[in-house]
């Protein structure tokens, strides 16, 4: 008997029948004599229908209020998925982030996970029961609030229930076969990874691919949890997320695993900063308590007449007006002469942990870009990492001509994504 967690996306729970289809798999699961813990998304887009409804209530809407409003539509696909598996004759229990155990700290909108104590799944599992959780969501430790867990909370709220449970594995079910060599609907010769690690994985969805939260990763890196990426439409094998290697482990890491973009990110520079002891980091500190992370960070070289500089950086772009009001109000102590704020970027990444040893990786990217006709911005590398900033109307082009200059391409099968969405 194994225990398995399995998590399911909002394409995946679209609508009636496809949570039908969903309660099927699972209840084949559980007859195959596994323990099987199942969290869900809201169905489709009832997220960002609920976050329409609170705008036309009132522009600036308490994040308290937000995260219980936001909540329901995990709780509507959680009861529901529990009543389609009790009709095939298997007994299940739905249950809230609360009840099971999800606790979190106080920050409403992008709350953290802090611990998982499942007692009442435990005993849901004991008395031989499918347990259903709504993902997305917690509670706060000392005042009980409801929270919710930002992007990709979901997955982060299996792979948490699966190392706190010791799950053998977690299955995070989504609307393609698993992780690609690139964005699918950009690319539809992309390649499917049988395997990736962690680290590139990590890598991967800090770059903006969507198929796997970052959070997520991170979780199931830090309590060495397998990940099984795969399709809820399709019964195709999908990625594995690990770092065991099977076999005798001879055989050579894969130069570059994928090709990510990320279409999200804003640019902000700050212009005339005095070149002096201590201002680029008082910048960074004014945008860092004002809850914003930075991503790209680029210094131009001190003009020697004027002794000022300029600091580019890129952040989400839906985080771009709080850094540039946090900036503002400390542009007198900074000395900075002006901002500039641009939402018009796109980001390309190249991963690949084999590209430590393989010299040329570098050369053969920016040539892929030059014949493309993409002028860079800004650059960024790390040990298995290159990323690029351009203007994001090339993204496509770029992602297109790079996944080809590395031989990326499958010639034989096309991608596929069945919900539309990729995610």
């Amino acid at each position: 008997m194994a225990l398995i967690v399995q998590k399911y996306g909002g394409s995946s729970v679209a609508d009636a029948s496809a949570i039908k289809r969903v309660a099927k798999r699972i209840a084949e699961a559980k007859r195959a004599g596994n323990e099987v813990v199942v969290v869900v998304s809201a169905m489709g887009d009832t997220t960002d229908e609920l976050i329409e409804l609170a705008e036309k209530v009132t522009p600036l809407p308490p994040s308290r209020e937000m995260d219980i409003l936001l909540t329901a539509g995990e709780r509507i696909s959680m009861s529901l998925l529990a009543m389609a598996i009790a009709n095939l004759g298997v007994e299940a229990q739905s249950f809230t982030g609360q009840q099971a155990g999800v606790i979190t700290d106080t920050a409403h909108g992008k709350a953290r996970i802090i611990d998982v104590t499942p007692s009442r799944i435990r005993t849901t599992l004991d008395a031989g029961a499918v347990a259903i959780v709504a993902g997305f969501q917690g509670v706060t430790q000392y005042t009980n609030d409801v929270t919710t867990l930002g992007r990709g909370g979901s997955d982060t709220t299996a792979v948490a229930l699966a190392a706190a449970l010791g799950a053998d594995i977690c299955e995070i079910y989504t609307d393609v076969d698993g992780v690609f060599t690139a964005d699918p609907r950009i690319v539809p010769s992309a390649r499917r990874i049988d395997r990736i690690s962690y680290e590139e994985m990590m890598e991967m969805a800090a770059s903006g691919a969507k198929v796997l939260g970052l959070r997520c990763v991170e979780y199931a890196r830090r309590y060495g949890v397998p990940v099984h990426v795969r399709s809820s439409f399709s019964g195709r094998d999908g990625t594995l997320v690990t770092d065991k290697i099977e076999g005798d482990g001879t055989m050579e890491q894969p130069i570059i695993s994928g090709v990510a973009h990320d279409r999200s990110e804003a640019k902000i520079t700050v212009i005339g900063v005095p070149d002096v002891l201590g201002k680029a980091a008082r910048i960074f500190e004014v945008v860092a308590r004002s809850g914003v992370n930075i991503d790209m960070i680029v210094q131009n070289v001190s003009a020697a007449a004027t002794g000022l500089t300029d600091i580019s950086f890129t952040l989400p772009a839906s985080d771009g007006q709080v850094a540039i009001f946090a900036l503002k109000a400390a542009q007198g102590e900074i000395g900075f002469a002006s901002l500039q704020y641009d939402d018009t970027i796109g980001k390309i990444s190249l991963i690949g942990a084999g590209m430590r040893s393989y010299p040329g990786v570098s050369a053969k990217l920016f040539s892929a870009l030059s014949v493309a006709g993409v002028n860079i911005e800004m650059i960024s590398t790390s040990e298995i990492r290159i990323s690029v900033v351009m203007r994001a109307d090339h993204l496509d082009d770029a992602v297109r001509a790079v996944h080809s200059a590395f031989d990326l391409d499958d010639s034989d099968t096309e991608a596929v994504v069945y919900g539309g969405t990729g995610r």
